[in-house]
């Protein structure tokens, strides 16, 4: 077994990792309750004003190209009738068109417009320029390793049993 695989096993580990796996544990929830708020802080928009989750919305579109209603929800984890009434609110503000599919004609798929794209580059910028500013002073061994821990904890929540933690067996 290497090093780093007894170290992570639950019955050698030091009380130094297991503080430093407690830190990390309230350092994930305060990152996550922060994008739940970012989510949840601009949903009274005007006019062409675009939403954090809106913006999931183009930047999947962005990255994908042509989705329908159905795959974006998916992409967002979001209800469809939710992703259509912010699709309704796109298309009014110009940001994506909505066009039937050339595969099948029952399909609609939205798909960025000019202006949806320079909405998407516009926030990406600002977002970049604040990773960078943030993480300025952090190596890059440092950032791999940060990216790496990051698909662990995905892993973990992507593959959660679908059970209550509470029911313990007696």
């Amino acid at each position: 077994m290497s090093q780093s695989a007894t170290k992570l096993s639950a019955k050698g580990a030091s009380p130094e990792w297991e503080a430093e796996l407690l830190d990390l544990g309230k350092a994930f929830r305060r990152v996550f309750r922060s994008l739940r708020r970012l989510r949840g802080r601009d949903t009274h928009l005007i006019g062409s004003e675009v939403s954090h989750a809106q913006m999931e919305l183009l930047i999947e579109l962005s990255e994908r190209g042509p989705l329908s209603a159905g795959e974006l929800a998916a992409a967002a984890q979001l209800t469809p009738a939710t992703v259509t009434q912010m699709l309704d609110h796109l298309a009014a503000s110009g940001h994506v068109e909505r066009t039937r599919s050339k595969s099948d004609r029952r399909v609609v798929v939205s798909c960025l417009t000019a202006q949806g794209e320079h909405k998407v580059n516009a926030k990406r910028a600002v977002w970049q320029a604040r990773w960078e500013s943030i993480l300025a002073d952090v190596d890059a061994e440092d950032l791999r390793i940060t990216t790496n821990v990051l698909q662990r904890l995905n892993a973990v929540f992507e593959d959660a049993p679908n059970t209550d933690d509470c029911d313990i067996a007696r």
